[in-house]
């Protein structure tokens, strides 16, 4: 398609693959993938350049897999994003979404052209960076954090295998389509994308197909400034499929031939290596410049002049191009139509199955009142937190048959496998238990990606402190409105010996500081199990439930409703208390021995369980003055960074630098957690303040 037919050819040399290549005129007369090609092109620079910011370099050179891919072999349809055996596209280069834009409008999702010219401003259903949520139909998962889309991909990829040899049948096969993957060198340098891919490999997902845009250059230059490895043999290492296709400019064919045979290989994860040009058709193509800044006005018009296209129109779009997008439109619907013909023949000849399923996709938990038989607190019990929530896990896993997940190599010290959870194995996905291997990163991308597919309900578990190994994912997971709940267990310098490598201490400042997060730090089984039902209730929400190594107290005050609130008295009465003394998690029960002994020096104390500040803030001021009376001094109690507590307390007892290696015991009077100290402090700050102790609400102006 790259010919010419006259004597006249505008040449412009660049760096691709090391070796020059020319950029020649259309012919006279384009092909209709031509013609689509450079449409795609030169709609994403005026997209780029309208806003007078994005990166128009991966959209340009990607354009011709892009249209292979959206045209010939994606199936979607538009009129239904949301339909569950579409094909799953993920542009895990997520700066050059111009690309995705383009494509969504091109195929005819909810992406009118007004939104491409509004393109990263405030509103506008183009930011800057994909972004999953309900307004954003197409947009599979948020990318732009290189390497977080193709790690959430193998999540995507996993559910469709998963769900393909749990609820396929003979002459019903319900799950069958393909997760799409297009990255660049960022993501592949990434070390979330090294870990998902590898157990990609592991799990032998055949129906994850991924195009490397391997043009070479990094926004600081050449990849050979600092990537020299190869790239083909360390995947064919991975357990991967791997093709190359050295024209990505121009060999049509040659894509399509590599596409065919990623979709013909069924047991491999596939990786198409394909040349390209970065910025192809610039006057600065092939370079760091075309990368990340818009092109300019003469540099478009000249580009378009050489695609055959009209210099001075913008946002150009003709009838021809909508045709061929539109034809793979109305392909995707019919298949769509035809599958839920599919869907409806299944429901009757397989009801249990499809009733299951049906309830899956509404998130459905059970019936009213379906979580009281639930394990709760016994009295007089003394157990560890982490012993609570596989309690839990063991009650839930087999009524919410939709939850999924599994542990990053510490599965008998997260406690996560449960009775009936089988493994997932590269032969038999049925189960649901995932063996993620030490890759908490990648873990997390996949919860997310797992989220994001519909259905499932995922739930990724590691120690507290290795959650920041994961942040990256979690960060992303909030962002885009994905429930995956984080068991992390050994929350505190209560673990003890392992020391201060592995005691969180900022960690829970984090967690409550990341906006649509809910962070649990439960005191007893029932508290666990009540942060267990909120987050599978909170489908919009990631969550992160702390656990502790060593063993509390069950107690008689903890309930469903006060964690609901995220905060409530569980000793003492608060409106009469001299002093309230707030905690949380393994803390709550030595807060309730220190005002007891307050009782005993003749100070009124009551005792507040902090068990997630995030939903007690969304509390009523009313409800929140109820359980924090204005006036009275307050207290907290928790081994973490104090920084936070000031909006529930007038005096903090936590910590001050990182933990030690010592017996759990040792640690927590060396450093100031004690009944006794908290008495000592209880006592000091009732003389400071009496019942005049200022106000720690915020101001509601």
């Amino acid at each position: 398609d790259r010919t010419t037919t006259n004597d006249s050819k505008a040449t412009v040399s660049v760096l691709n693959c090391c070796t020059p290549t020319t950029f020649a005129p259309p012919p006279p007369t384009m092909s209709a993938d031509l013609t689509c090609i450079n449409t795609i092109r030169c709609l994403a620079a005026d997209t780029v350049q309208g806003a007078k910011s994005g990166h128009p370099g991966a959209p340009m050179g990607m354009a011709p897999i892009a249209h292979m891919l959206w045209s010939k072999f994606m199936t979607f349809d538009s009129s239904a994003p949301n339909w569950l055996n579409r094909d799953r596209f993920v542009l895990s280069n997520g700066h050059g979404c111009a690309l995705l834009y383009s494509m969504l409008h091109l195929t005819g999702y909810d992406m009118p052209m007004d939104e491409l010219k509004n393109f990263r401003q405030l509103g506008s259903r183009t930011p800057g960076h994909p972004e999953r949520d309900p307004h954003h139909p197409g947009v599979e998962v948020t990318t732009g954090p290189l390497g977080q889309g193709i790690a959430q991909a193998v999540g995507l990829a996993l559910c469709e295998k998963h769900l393909a040899d749990k609820y396929n049948r003979p002459g019903h096969t319900l799950f069958d389509h393909y997760t799409w993957v297009f990255c660049g060198d960022g993501c592949l340098q990434e070390g979330v994308a090294c870990e998902a891919t590898s157990l990609a490999g592991h799990l032998e997902l055949g129906k994850l197909i991924v195009v490397y845009d391997d043009n070479q250059i990094t926004i600081d230059g050449p990849t050979s400034l600092s990537y020299s490895e190869n790239v083909e043999q360390k995947f064919q290492a991975l357990g991967w499929h791997t093709i190359v296709v050295e024209d990505g400019n121009n060999d049509l064919a040659g894509m399509e031939k590599a596409m065919n045979a990623c979709k013909a290989e069924k047991t491999k994860p596939s990786m198409i290596l394909l040349r390209t040009t970065i910025g192809y058709g610039s006057k600065i193509q092939g370079t760091a410049k075309v990368h990340g800044a818009p092109l300019g006005d003469e540099d478009i018009k000249q580009l378009k002049a050489k695609a055959g296209l009209d210099p001075e129109a913008r946002y150009a779009v003709g009838d021809e191009v909508y045709g061929v997008y539109k034809k793979a439109a109305d392909a995707g619907k019919a298949k769509r139509v035809a599958w839920e013909a599919l869907f409806g023949s299944y429901t009757k000849a397989f009801p249990t199955e499809a009733a299951e399923l049906s309830s899956f996709q509404k998130y459905e938990l059970g019936p009213k009142g379906w979580e009281k038989d639930l394990p709760w607190s016994k009295e007089g019990e003394s157990v560890a937190t982490r012993k609570c929530s596989e309690i839990a896990l063991a009650a839930l896993c087999p009524k919410v048959q939709n939850m999924i997940g599994g542990s990053a190599d510490l599965t008998g010290s997260n406690l996560t496998k449960t009775k009936g959870m089988e493994d997932i194995t590269p032969q038999d996905a049925k189960g649901r238990y995932i063996r993620f291997g030490i890759r908490e990163h990648a873990m997390a991308a996949m919860g997310n990606g797992i989220a994001a597919y519909g259905c499932m309900i995922p739930f990724v578990a590691t120690f507290f402190n290795f959650v920041t190994y994961a942040w990256g994912a979690v960060r992303v997971g909030a962002l885009s409105q994905l429930g995956c709940i984080h068991v992390a267990t050994h929350d505190s310098i209560g673990l003890g010996e392992d020391g201060p490598t592995h005691q969180p201490i900022e960690v829970p400042a984090l967690c409550r500081a990341t906006p649509n997060l809910l962070f649990f730090r439960p005191a007893d089984q029932t508290e666990t199990t009540a942060a267990y039902i909120i987050a599978l209730e909170k489908r919009d929400k990631q969550s992160i439930l702390a656990f502790s190594r060593q063993a509390v107290p069950m107690m008689k005050a903890t309930s469903l409703e006060g964690v609901r609130k995220g905060a409530y008295v569980v000793f003492g009465d608060a409106k009469t208390a001299d002093v309230v003394v707030v905690s949380s998690g393994t803390e709550v029960s030595l807060a309730i021995e220190g005002a007891k002994l307050l009782g005993e020096k003749g100070v009124k104390a009551a005792v507040v369980s902090l068990v997630c500040s995030q939903l007690f803030d969304e509390q009523p001021l009313a409800y929140r003055t109820s359980v924090l009376p204005e006036g009275t001094p307050s207290i907290g109690v928790e081994p973490f960074s104090s920084l936070g507590w000031e909006r529930y307390c007038h005096y903090h007892i936590g910590m001050k630098g990182f933990g030690a290696s010592a017996p759990a015991k040792n640690l927590y009077a060396h450093f100031g957690f004690t009944k006794e100290n908290i008495c000592e402090k209880g006592q000091a700050l009732v003389k400071k303040y009496g019942k005049n102790a200022p106000s720690l609400m915020p101001l509601d102006l």
